[in-house]
């Protein structure tokens, strides 16, 4: 009798060793073919993924990299319907997020003041630069090589932004933004408004 039990445990444990290397050997994505989520932060967004920010779903379509003498930055261009607003990631004594939307109702030259008001607002410059550029997916208007930036603090935590790409002037206006109030999610790996 004890030796049928013995078998029997043995039995079972074959079984469940078995079991489990077979399931190890399947591949990684589930029957409906899709790819098991991936862990996404301000500094890994790829072109499809889905930034959720105070109720709307923003999708990645581009990444804009600066580099200003080994300095690197990152702006993501998102997209919900048709509007547009870029997400700001920078590493410098600490993470700054930024979120900033284009607006048309300011107009400056190719040489910014220190101090500028904008919608009753008083805004510093804070610091500028010279930046080289790499791209991925869709980025509008910022096609230049370089790009000319002036960065702007105001009150509280609202920031603006001046960039001339190539004599052709883009403002940008935000705020500084804790990265725990979005949230971010693996999308297609592909642009979801570009064809």
């Amino acid at each position: 009798m004890f030796y049928l039990v013995l078998i029997g445990v043995v039995a079972i444990i074959a079984i469940a060793v078995a079991y489990v290397l077979s399931q190890s050997q399947l591949p990684a994505t589930s029957n409906s073919g899709e790819l098991p989520p991936l862990e996404r932060n301000v500094f890994t967004l790829q072109i499809g993924d889905i930034v959720q920010y105070l109720g709307s779903d923003w999708v990645v379509e581009g990444q804009l990299t600066y580099n200003e003498d080994g300095f690197t930055w990152l702006e993501y261009m998102l997209q919900d319907s048709d509007r547009i607003a870029w997400l700001s990631v920078e590493e410098d004594d600490g993470l700054e997020v930024q979120w900033l939307e284009p607006t048309n109702a300011l107009e400056v030259g190719s040489n910014p003041p220190k101090e500028l008001t904008f919608e009753g607002e008083v805004f510093r410059c804070v610091s500028s630069g010279v930046a080289l550029m790499k791209r991925t997916g869709t980025i509008q208007r910022r096609r230049s090589e370089e790009c000319h930036y002036y960065d702007y603090e105001g009150a509280g935590d609202r920031v603006l932004s001046i960039e001339d790409w190539d004599g052709e002037i883009e403002v940008t206006i935000g705020q500084n933004i804790r990265p725990s109030s979005l949230s971010l999610l693996p999308g297609t790996g592909s642009s979801v408004y570009r064809s």
